[in-house]
């Protein structure tokens, strides 16, 4: 066998290796940062400052901006007590469902960057090379093209290519040389497919979607803001009870010491001193109750922030505290102006409304399947090199004008397409109605809930004062043998429940309130995971 390397043979070879060398795996790390910066140019051009701020958005191994808020899973042993700001500014940072919802965020950039990419040139290259043997013939062979398509907004499709073929013959009569074919390809829709609006249609979905993500995201971040407060009052709420039902305890212990010497020396009945003991047991029961109670609820913001259970964690007291100086004053604006501002400015309706759009859309676009498909095609082919029967042939330069038709006689699934998307719209059009009546059902449930727990608060805190009274006045009596243990028990039971109920309205006006304004709209998140008005 005769075997040997030409020059050209050289070349393919080197060719081969450049092309093998341009196929290993890019740079993780350089893939990376140019993928999230072009993410997050798509989101920043489409995120409108009504939206609100554009902090705490981009997702855990993207660096954040100087407004994000930076934290992690541990505590210091010395910073384990949390005040309500920071609980928020934990959460937004660790939550994990407040992470997927970044994680949404870039996936539907990601979507919209690629519907992008359909009107940007695509370049693509193929080859291959081997050895070829045919009888008594041996050679060996390559050949690779290169080439570009690009589709533009009109529904033309412009391609060009270039092909290389080369043999070298090792054995036989056959003739070797390297030949190319320059080839062009332009089809432009005259029918289905020509319109601007049918052509974009995928690209301008991607867009709007995008657009209802960032209103979503945002949507989330003030009820998430919302959730976060109110899980972070109801272990607060645990708290205060379980320090009242420790309180009340105690005190029954005292009661029933007293009782107990009252009974030693013949002023009590025994009887009254046995309910005295067995109130003092519930009592130390109910304690033992609400302790776990608290130590759940705390466990569970802690999964909610984002921390190990095991984190030592308290909550700042003086947060119920703030809340019982405070006033509780109506939102300055009546029902009805409420319900107007959250059908004018909530991002969820907003996004239901832009749906119907979407869905009309559909519809003229299924009606644009069902046309004809003709195109004006115009082709053209170059060849030239040496003429080889095991490659390219004989070269000829072709060129070639003409129309395309395709009837589309069978339209059926295009005539399924079409009802389907009419009944979408019809989905879309309840969704929207739907969604409409249940924001004002929100609103004014809302602005009920803080009505009644306002007036609620008034009426539990003078219950409280002539609950505490009470108390003070029949231990007075007991203690002069005017009244008998079971008016102190009674009494006492009814101030723990006054205590209770006091806290929970109160917790209960500030959950009602921060749900009235996120309802509304009004509510808006700032850098720092808090809310404003």
């Amino acid at each position: 066998m005769r075997f040997f390397i030409t020059s050209n043979l050289f070349l393919l070879i080197l060719c081969v290796s450049i092309t093998v060398t341009g196929c290993a795996a890019p740079d993780r790390d350089k893939l990376k940062t140019e993928i999230d910066d072009q993410v997050y140019n798509i989101i920043d051009a489409k995120w409108e400052d009504s939206f609100g701020s554009k902090a705490n958005y981009k997702v855990s191994d993207v660096t954040g901006g100087p407004d994000d808020i930076k934290t992690s899973r541990t505590l210091s042993r010395k910073d384990t007590t949390l005040t309500l700001p920071r609980t928020v500014s934990i959460a937004t940072a660790n939550n994990r469902e407040y992470q997927l919802e970044k994680e949404l965020l870039y996936q539907k950039a990601l979507d919209l960057r690629l519907a992008r990419h359909e009107f940007e040139p695509w370049f693509f290259g193929t080859g291959e090379a081997g050895y070829l043997k045919d009888g008594a013939d041996e050679a060996v062979e390559g050949q690779g093209s290169l080439g570009v398509q690009k589709m533009f907004a009109t529904g033309a499709q412009i391609g060009l290519n270039v092909s290389l073929a080369w043999i070298d013959v090792l054995t036989g009569n056959a003739d070797g040389g390297l030949s190319r074919i320059f080839s062009a390809t332009i089809a432009q829709p005259l029918m289905r497919g020509s319109d601007k609006s049918i052509v974009l249609e995928n690209l301008t979905q991607a867009q709007r979607d995008m657009l209802y993500q960032i209103r979503s995201f945002n949507r989330y971040r003030k009820a998430f803001v919302v959730t976060i407060i109110t899980q972070y009052y109801e272990v607060l709420l645990a708290y205060d009870e379980a320090q009242n039902a420790q309180a009340n305890y105690k005190t029954l212990v005292d009661v029933y010491e007293w009782a107990k010497k009252l009974a030693d020396v013949g002023r009590l009945p025994l009887f009254e001193l046995d309910q005295a003991r067995q109130d003092m047991l519930t009592a130390s029961d109910d304690y033992i109750a609400a302790q776990k109670i608290y130590e759940q609820t705390l466990d569970e913001l802690k999964i909610t922030l984002g921390l190990p259970t095991e984190t030592p964690l308290a909550l700042d007291v003086e947060e119920l505290e703030i809340l019982r100086a405070a006033e509780m004053p109506m939102p300055g604006f009546s029902e009805d102006e409420s319900i107007d501002a959250a059908l004018g400015r909530r991002l969820d309706f907003a996004n239901a409304t832009d749906a119907i759009d979407d869905s009309q859309r559909k519809i003229l676009l299924a009606l644009d399947n069902m046309r004809s498909d003709l195109k004006l095609v115009a082709t053209t082919e170059n060849k030239g090199g040496a003429s080889d029967p095991v490659t390219l042939g004989k070269a000829k330069d072709t060129a070639f004008v003409g129309l395309q038709l395709d009837l589309n006689l069978d339209t059926v699934a295009e005539e399924n397409e079409f009802r389907s998307a009419m009944l979408v719209l019809n989905q879309q059009r309840r969704e929207y109605e739907r969604l409409m009546d249940t924001i004002v059902l929100e609103i004014r449930r809302a602005y009920r809930d803080m009505a009644e727990a306002a007036e609620r608060y008034k009426v539990q805190s003078q219950g409280l004062l002539l609950a505490k009274q009470r108390f003070e006045n029949t231990m007075s009596l007991l203690e002069y043998g005017r009244a008998n243990t079971r008016d102190v028990l009674d009494a006492r039971r009814d101030l723990l429940r006054a205590q209770n109920a006091t806290s929970e309205a109160l917790v209960s006006y500030t959950v009602a309130m921060l749900g009235f304004y996120r309802d509304a709209e009004v509510l808006q998140v700032r850098p720092d995971g808090m809310w404003q008005l």
